[in-house]
C-alpha cells in the first residue's frame, strides 16, 4: 500500500519541479522604454495618491500601501495577523457575506491586509470597487466571533508548520540572521498567537492602520479629475493619524563564518542557506551592479551556483541567491535543497563560488547574457499595472529621481566586469557569513564536522542547544525480528492480521496552487493488487494499478506501463500488512535507536528502505526509501499517525508523504474485507 503513494509522490515532485525550469531571454538590443507618470495630490488627512492613466484596456487597479516602520510585536506576535485577516470580513456598513458576493457580481478582486489593500475591475465598476475597497478598510467590522474562528485556523496552521522543514528553515534564518528582537527576527507561534485577542487586533488596527504614511497608487483606464473626486469621498473621512516610529539597532554579522545546524530528524533532504546583513538601498551608486552580480552568482538559471549543484553535480533542482533593496536593513542569501548524503559537499561547493564571484571576473559572454536577461524580464513588466504601481510607490517612498525607471535598462547596460568584482567583496561576505542547515542530524552533522568551518547547534526555534544524540544504542536482546514482530501484536496479532485479505482508505490531501482539497483512494488486495487514485472532484488527477500480471500509471490521459524493479517491489508490498512477510525474511537489520518527531523508534534497514517502530508503542511511526528520480537519487520519508482500530486491527488514519512539499494525507474511512473487487484493478 505504501509503495503505491511513494510512485504518486514522485510524479507529483516530477511535475512541480519540472514546471521550475524557465528557459532564458536570449541577448538582443536593449529596448528604450516608457513608464506613465502620475498625476498626484494629497488629502487634509495626509494620504498620498498617484493616478496614472492608461487607456489601452478598460480595466482599472488600486493599491493602497501604508509605509509604516516596522515594529516589533514581543509575546503577541499575530496581532498584526489577526488584524490583517479581520479587515475585510464585513464592515459597519455591510455583511461579510453580502460584500463578497457584490465583489463576486462586479467581477472585481479586492484584497485586505494590516498593510493596507489591492482591488482590480473593469474601469465601468471603478467608483462601486473603489467605495468597497475604502469601506473594508476604514469601517471593518471587528466581532468576536470572527476573529475567535480565524484565530483557531491560525493557530492550526501553525500547528502544521510544526513539521515542515522549509517553514522551520525560514523561521530560524530570520531568527539567527536579525536576532530575535528585531522586528525581521521575530516569528509568529501558538503560544504568542494565543496571547491576542479582539481588543489587542482592534488596538493595532487604530493605531497603525492611519494616513500619514499611507500610499494610493491607481492605474488604468480612468480620468484624473473624475478619480480625483472619487478619492475625496471615499477617503476623505479616514481620520488623521500618525503611526508610531521605534527604532531597532542594526543586526550585526558573525565574526567569522561558521555553521548554525538545526537538527529536524523528519527531514528528507538539507535546507541550505548562507548569508550576511546587507543594508543595500536603492539610491547606493552600487544598486544596479549588485543586481547584476547577484543574478551571476544564483539570480539566473546559469548562474554561477545553480549550474554547479543542479547542473554539473545533481544534488539539487535548483539553488538561488537573492539580496534585499530597500529603505531599511536586509540580508543577502544562497540557498538550495539538497539530499542528505550531499550536504557538506554542497556547503563546500557554494563556498568555492562565493571565491570565484569575489577573486575572478566574469566573462564577457555571461555578462552579456545576464545583463540581456534581466532587461527583457524587466520589460515584460513594466505591462502590468501592479508593476507600474510598484514602481510610482518606490519613486515616492525611498526618493528615488523621477526617471529612475526609465533610465533602469542604461545603468544595467552600464555594469562592467569590474563592478561586479567590487561589489561581490563588498556584499556577498564569505568570511563573515552564516551557514544556517536544517536537516537531519544523525544522516548529516558527523560529514560537517570534518569541515573547516566550526559548527553550533539550534533548536527548530533558534535557541542555542547542545549537540543532539544522533542515535541511541538498541538494549540488549531487541532485533529486527522482534521489534516486527511487536508491531504485529501492536495492531492487533498476527491472527487478525492475516485475517485481512482488503483494505479500502478514503482520504483528502491538498497540493500546492490546487484550488480545493483532492480525493485520495487506495485500495489493496492480499493477492497482490493495489490501486490508488488522487482526484479532483470527477477529474482523476492521477491513477497507478498493480496487479499480479503487470502494472501502470495513469496522468493527465497518459498511460505508462511499471516494469522492472520498480513492478517487482509493488508487487511485493501489495499486501495489507508487509510485516508478515518481513518477520521472516532473512537480511534484516535493528539499525540503532533514532529520534522520529520528537520519540524514540527503531530504525529497520531492509535494503533501500529503512522502518521505524515506536519504543513505546510498537506502532510504524515513518519509513524511508531511497529512489531513483530524473536520474538522481532521492530519500523519501512517510510518516504514519492517528492509529484507530478498524475490525480489531489498528491502522493508520493519517499518512504525511514529503514531496518536496508534505502531501498530508487524512482518512475518513478505512473498511476491512469490504468495498474491493477485482474491477478495481483493471
Amino acid at each position: 500500500m505504501k509503495k503505491s503513494i511513494l510512485i504518486l509522490s514522485s510524479l507529483l515532485l516530477t511535475i512541480i519541479m519540472q514546471g521550475q525550469i524557465i528557459p532564458q531571454p536570449k541577448p538582443g538590443v536593449a529596448p528604450s522604454v516608457k513608464i506613465g507618470k502620475p498625476l498626484t495630490f494629497e488629502l487634509k488627512n495626509g494620504l498620498k495618491v498617484m493616478v496614472v492613466e492608461n487607456h489601452k484596456l478598460p480595466r482599472v487597479t488600486f493599491s493602497l500601501t501604508l509605509d509604516n516602520d516596522p515594529y516589533a510585536e514581543g509575546d503577541k506576535k499575530g496581532v498584526s495577523d489577526m488584524t490583517g485577516i479581520l479587515i475585510g470580513s464585513g464592515t459597519t456598513k455591510i455583511s461579510k457575506d453580502a460584500f463578497n458576493e457584490e465583489v463576486d457580481f462586479l467581477g472585481a478582486n479586492i484584497n485586505f491586509s494590516s498593510n493596507g489593500a489591492t482591488a482590480s475591475a473593469l474601469s465601468k465598476y471603478s467608483g462601486r470597487v473603489l467605495e468597497l475597497m475604502a469601506d473594508g478598510a476604514l469601517n471593518p467590522n471587528f466581532t468576536q466571533e470572527e476573529f475567535d474562528k480565524e484565530k483557531t485556523k491560525l493557530i492550526e496552521g501553525l500547528k502544521a508548520d510544526e513539521k515542515s522543514v522549509s517553514a522551520v528553515a525560514a523561521r530560524v534564518i530570520n531568527v539567527l540572521t536579525f536576532g530575535k528582537n528585531h522586528p525581521s527576527g521575530e516569528f509568529v507561534s501558538e503560544a504568542t498567537v494565543k496571547n491576542v485577542t479582539l481588543e489587542d487586533a482592534k488596538a493595532n488596527y487604530n493605531t497603525y492602520f492611519v494616513p500619514s504614511n499611507a500610499y494610493l497608487i491607481i492605474v488604468g483606464d480612468v480620468k484624473f479629475k473624475e478619480t480625483k473626486k472619487m478619492v475625496e469621498k471615499f477617503f476623505g473621512s479616514w481620520k488623521k493619524g500618525t503611526a508610531p516610529s521605534i527604532s531597532y539597532a542594526d543586526p550585526k554579522d558573525v565574526a567569522s563564518t561558521q555553521i548554525n545546524f538545526i537538527d529536524m530528524p523528519n527531514a528528507v533532504q538539507s535546507e541550505v542557506a548562507v548569508g550576511n546583513i546587507s543594508n543595500l538601498k536603492m539610491t547606493d551608486p552600487d544598486y544596479f551592479a549588485v543586481l547584476i552580480a547577484n543574478q551571476i552568482f544564483g539570480g539566473d538559471f546559469n548562474s554561477y551556483i545553480n549550474m554547479n549543484l543542479r547542473e554539473v553535480h545533481g544534488w539539487t533542482y535548483g539553488a538561488r541567491t537573492s539580496i534585499g533593496g530597500d529603505k531599511r536593513v536586509s540580508n543577502f542569501s544562497a540557498s538550495t535543497q539538497v539530499r542528505n548524503a550531499v550536504t557538506d559537499s554542497t556547503v563546500v561547493e557554494i563556498m568555492k563560488e562565493f571565491k570565484k564571484i569575489r577573486t575572478e571576473k566574469v566573462t564577457d559572454e555571461m555578462l552579456a547574457s545576464v545583463k540581456a536577461g534581466y532587461t527583457g524580464r524587466f520589460v515584460m513588466q513594466i505591462e502590468k499595472p501592479q508593476t507600474v504601481a510598484g514602481y510610482a510607490l518606490r519613486i515616492q517612498t525611498q526618493s528615488l529621481p523621477a526617471d529612475f525607471y526609465e533610465n533602469y535598462i542604461k545603468n544595467i547596460g552600464a555594469v562592467t566586469a569590474d563592478d561586479v568584482l567590487r561589489v561581490a567583496n563588498k556584499y556577498f561576505l564569505a568570511d563573515n557569513s552564516r551557514i544556517i542547515i536544517v536537516g537531519k542530524a544523525s544522516d548529516v552533522a558527523p560529514a560537517l564536522e570534518k569541515l573547516t568551518i566550526p559548527v553550533s547547534y539550534f533548536d527548530k526555534y533558534g535557541n542555542a542547544t547542545a549537540k543532539p544524540e544522533f542515535k541511541k544504542a538498541v538494549p540488549a536482546g531487541v532485533t529486527a525480528k522482534s521489534v516486527i514482530d511487536n508491531y504485529i501484536k501492536a495492531i492487533g496479532g498476527e491472527k487478525a492480521a492475516t485475517a485481512v485479505k482488503t483494505i479500502a482508505m478514503n482520504g483528502t490531501t491538498t497540493i500546492p496552487q490546487a484550488p480545493s482539497p483532492l480525493s485520495f483512494v487506495t485500495k489493496v488486495d492480499a493477492k497482490g493488487k493495489l490501486m490508488v487514485e488522487l482526484a479532483m472532484g470527477t477529474m482523476s488527477l492521477m491513477k497507478q494499478v498493480v496487479n499480479e500480471k503487470g502494472g501502470y500509471t495513469m496522468q493527465q490521459g497518459q498511460r505508462q506501463n511499471i516494469e522492472g524493479t520498480a513492478l517487482a517491489d509493488m508487487q511485493a508490498a501489495a499486501t495489507p500488512f508487509e510485516e508478515l512477510s518481513l518477520s521472516k525474511k532473512q537480511g534484516l537489520t535493528l539499525e540503532s535507536i533514532e529520534s522520529i518527531n520528537g520519540k524514540d523508534a527503531y530504525a529497520v534497514k531492509n535494503g533501500k528502505t529503512t522502518y521505524f517502530y515506536d519504543v513505546t508503542s510498537g506502532l510504524k511511526v515513518a519509513e524511508s526509501k531511497v529512489m531513483e528520480q530524473g536520474g538522481k537519487s532521492i530519500t523519501q520519508v512517510t510518516n504514519y499517525g492517528d492509529y484507530k482500530e478498524v475490525k480489531g486491527i489498528k491502522v493508520p488514519f493519517n499518512i504525511i508523504q514529503n514531496v518536496g512539499f508534505e502531501l498530508d494525507i487524512k482518512m475518513s474511512d478505512v473498511k476491512i474485507n469490504e468495498d474491493v473487487s477485482d474491477a478495481d484493478f483493471k
